[in-house]
């Protein structure tokens, strides 16, 4: 099944509001490095983010291998105010905001303020702050517990810190739909701008290495070397059998481009579809079929016009087929010709984190003529008979790229974003 060009009423409102959807900045901390410069020049040499856990211990685990996020100096970022009292996720997310906004040279102020949001993804970031709160009042009694600390057993906290260290006064939102959300935050963020309800939104997602969040996958056995074997991640790879988790945060600065243009601001991309559909019967494909159409559709463009399509393949036998399967349904012939490719393989599972991540190399791949790479490729599965990119990255200028993800309860979500003038 391919698809014919045509308008959406999406589309239509946007273009009769004249609100295209710029990016002008991101901020990111991963694995892989802090900013998307050192971001995109690790994709692009193809390292990989993985090393052993130091933050928690996993003596009694069987896997001692994730994404941490090294080297990572918050107070550099956000300063010593009340650092001390919010967590890692916050930490993370609120960093990634100051180099985002630094990125796009955002100022916010009181003539701004208003106008201006924030949109965040994330699905697990408060679970290790409400297991320690929780402990305290358990073993001591609820009138032993650092009242400072509960506002991070909230599961918007991070979101609102970004607002409250930024002085944003605009919407502030958590979109918790698992490894769609950061993408889902993306789209939320857009929508508001296309609504003329904000003028510039700080979204994008974050999720922490935790030990609980850990244990829950280890003990599920969706941890790659989990069955004693040695750790690895290899999307689409025939011998790919499980996730390494990890942890990240990356906020994009989304504008209209007419704020984006006042202001005399650098665009980086603009975000020209984007689409949702929930399958209530899981991972099944159907779902992200109906999403990519509703993406290619807004964008009035022919799949064979995508030049790029990151996708959400974390290692595991099923998403994987599954992404390649709906990829062929969509695209068709097109399939075997447009270059796809996992980051998971360099940065592991980030979970909620994981769409803005992949849309912030996307944006790297627009702008610097790269294909980020599958690592850790060499045995082919039959069932998954596309072109990966293969272990290296691949020179390569592209105009338009699809950015997709699944989760296995349901929601799946695309985002199209083209190269656009500065």
């Amino acid at each position: 099944m391919t698809l014919a060009r045509k308008d959406t009423p999406g589309r239509a409102r946007a273009e009769e509001a004249g609100r295209d959807i710029v990016v002008t900045g991101i901020g990111v901390i991963s694995p892989l490095g802090i900013g998307r410069e050192a971001f995109w020049k690790g994709l692009e040499e193809g390292r990989s983010g993985f090393k052993e856990i130091s933050i928690f211990d996993t003596s009694e685990f069987s896997v001692h291998v994730g994404g941490e996020v090294s080297d990572f100096d918050p107070e550099s970022y956000i300063g010593k105010k009340d650092l001390r009292i919010l967590d890692r996720s916050t930490k993370l997310v609120t960093s990634a905001a100051r180099l985002a906004t630094d990125d796009a040279g955002l100022d916010i102020s009181d003539d701004n303020t208003h106008y201006t949001g924030v949109s965040v993804g994330t699905t697990f970031g408060s679970l290790h702050s409400i297991a320690q709160f929780d402990l305290t009042g358990l073993r001591e009694g609820p009138r032993f517990v650092n009242p400072s600390l509960f506002p991070n057993t909230v599961i918007n906290s991070p979101a609102s810190q970004v607002s409250i260290r930024f002085g944003i006064k605009g919407f502030n939102t958590t979109v918790s739909t698992g490894f769609c959300a950061s993408l889902d935050a993306v789209i939320y963020a857009a929508d508001f701008i296309r609504l003329k309800r904000a003028e510039a939104v700080l979204a994008g997602g974050v999720e922490e290495l935790c030990e609980e969040t850990f244990r829950g996958f280890h003990t599920l056995g969706f941890l790659s070397g989990a069955d004693g074997s040695p750790p690895l991640c290899c999307p689409f790879d025939a011998r790919r059998n499980g996730i390494i988790l990890s942890e990240g945060a990356a906020i994009l600065i989304l504008e209209s481009r007419a704020h984006a243009l006042r202001r005399g601001a650098t665009v980086l991309a603009r975000i020209s579809g984007y689409g949702n559909s929930f399958d209530p019967a899981g991972s099944t494909g159907r779902g992200l079929c109906k999403a990519i159409e509703l993406a290619l559709g807004e964008a009035s463009l022919d799949p064979g016009e995508i030049d790029y399509i990151s996708a959400s393949a974390n290692s595991t036998q099923k998403l994987d087929r599954m992404e390649t399967e709906v990829l062929k349904k969509v695209f068709g012939r097109d399939a075997y010709t447009i270059p796809v490719s996992s980051i998971k393989s360099m940065v592991g599972e980030t979970f909620s984190a994981s769409g803005a991540l992949s849309l912030s190399a996307a944006v790297g791949a627009l702008n610097n003529g790269f294909l980020p790479p599958t690592v850790n490729y060499s045995e082919r599965d039959p069932g998954c008979d596309l072109d990966y990119v293969p272990n290296e990255a691949r020179q390569k200028e592209i105009r338009k790229a699809l950015v997709i993800s699944s989760d296995p309860y349901g929601s799946n979500t695309a985002v199209v974003i083209e190269k656009t003038r500065r």
